[in-house]
């Protein structure tokens, strides 16, 4: 595809931006920094991942990872407003996962140990993290709100903070999953994946690419898991004051 070609595609944004400015939305600002945004940041990575493929250097591939992971936990974050060092359990949470599942994909010999398989990989599942992260810090905020007088009750009884916020951390759990669960039941019928169509339109085999695709999904289930229950063990104290009573957060976002 040539850049000439590529420009074409600018199409759809005008139409977007003529539906906006039509029904008074308000949104053509925002959708063209997010065009440009979006174009010179995919531009530029390319050509740092071509540079990393042919160097292949380990410490060029790990920087980029950690790149990855720090950007995701500080958008991830975002949603944690006034729980303090937030940031740290997110990126704590998102590495550990990271590092899980490099391990198993690596150690099966699913994968070759190369940046050309690596760094896609930790992208996605790191991408798919940060998502899961965001929603489970947003969830527990809420729940927290909805639940004030059940968890205040349940520590004038006696239980400690991790008692009374078990109902409340499982169901945080549970909703940060569900676009994961719901992605995986869809999968092949209403939706064909991105690594999969990539791989169709570059000239795999599509039994080739579903297997990939397979192996994109289960990680995204597992990358979801452990980010979610990790974050669930480490920040439900930060709903506390030091003297255990409930913060008051806002509702809004």
């Amino acid at each position: 595809m040539t850049m000439i070609s590529l420009s074409f595609t600018l199409l759809f944004i005008l139409a977007t931006m003529i539906i906006s400015f039509w029904q008074k939305l308000g949104l053509e600002k925002e959708i063209a920094i997010g065009t440009i945004r979006s174009a010179l940041q995919l531009l530029f990575i390319g050509y740092v991942l071509q540079y990393i493929f042919q160097t292949n250097n380990i410490w060029f591939l790990l920087v980029i990872i950690t790149i990855m992971i720090a950007v995701a936990s500080w958008n991830a974050a975002k949603r944690g407003k006034g729980m303090r060092g937030i940031i740290w359990r997110i990126a704590f949470s998102i590495t550990a996962m990271e590092i899980v599942m490099m391990a198993v994909l690596l150690g099966l010999h699913l994968i070759q140990p190369t940046p050309q398989y690596i760094i896609p990989l930790s992208g996605m599942t790191v991408g798919s993290a940060m998502i899961v992260a965001g929603l489970f810090v947003n969830q527990l905020k809420r729940e927290v709100i909805s639940s004030k007088g059940e968890i205040e009750a349940l520590l004038s009884l006696g239980a400690t903070a991790g008692q009374a916020l078990h109902e409340v951390r499982k169901r945080a759990v549970k909703f940060s999953m569900i676009p994961t669960i719901d992605g995986m039941k869809t999968v092949g019928l209403v939706q064909l994946p991105g690594m999969m169509t990539g791989m169709i339109v570059a000239g795999a085999e599509p039994v080739e690419a579903v297997r990939y695709q397979i192996l994109i999904v289960f990680s995204f289930t597992g990358s979801a898991a452990i980010t979610s229950i990790l974050l669930s063990a480490l920040c439900y104290k930060l709903v506390f004051t030091e003297f255990l009573q409930l913060k008051t957060f806002n509702e809004s976002r």
